[in-house]
C-alpha cells in the first residue's frame, strides 16, 4: 500500500510516517520545510526517515500542478493530511499565507484523492480548535466553539 503523508517532516508526520515504513508500507512524504518551525529539525527528521520505500517531495500544498503531479504519479491508496500552516497568531498577520496553505491546499489535497480513487483519507487539525479550554488533557468531547 502507498500512503501520502503530508507535513511528513514535522513531529506527527515523522512519527507517522516511520510508524507506516515498520509496518511495511510506501510512504510518500510531503513538506514544505517553511521556516515557521526550525528547519534543521525537520530535516533531521527526514534524514531518519531515510528508508528504501520513503520518497520525500519538496513541495506547497497551494502548488496545485505540483500537487496533481505528485498525485498522478504515485497514485497513493491512503492519504494522511497533516500539513497545515500553524500558529493562530501568525494568522492575523499573514491571512493569505492561511488561506494558501490550509484552504486552498486542502483543496488540492481532497481534488487529488477524489482524482486518484483514494481509499481512505485522514485529516488531523491542531489543538488550537480548543482554544481557551483549560481542561486537561484535551478530549474531543470538550466544548470547541471557543477557538
Amino acid at each position: 500500500m502507498t500512503v501520502l503523508v503530508t507535513g511528513a517532516a514535522g513531529f506527527i508526520g515523522f512519527h507517522v510516517s516511520q510508524a507506516l515504513l515498520n509496518r511495511g508500507e510506501k510512504v510518500i512524504g510531503l513538506d514544505n520545510l517553511n521556516n515557521y518551525y526550525d528547519v534543521n529539525l525537520k530535516l533531521s527528521r527526514l534524514a531518519l526517515l531515510e528508508h528504501p520505500h520513503f520518497q520525500f517531495h519538496k513541495l506547497d500544498l497551494s502548488d496545485r500542478r505540483g500537487i496533481e503531479s505528485l498525485f498522478s504519479e504515485h497514485q497513493p491508496d491512503r492519504v494522511v493530511h497533516l500539513a497545515a500552516q500553524a500558529g493562530v497568531r501568525y494568522s492575523i498577520q499573514n491571512p493569505h499565507t492561511y488561506v494558501d496553505s490550509n484552504i486552498i491546499g486542502f483543496l488540492h489535497i481532497l481534488e487529488g484523492c477524489r482524482a486518484c480513487n483514494v481509499k481512505h483519507l485522514v485529516f488531523a487539525s491542531s489543538s488550537s480548535v480548543y482554544g481557551a479550554n483549560r481542561l486537561m488533557p484535551f478530549s474531543v468531547h470538550h466544548n470547541v466553539d471557543h477557538p
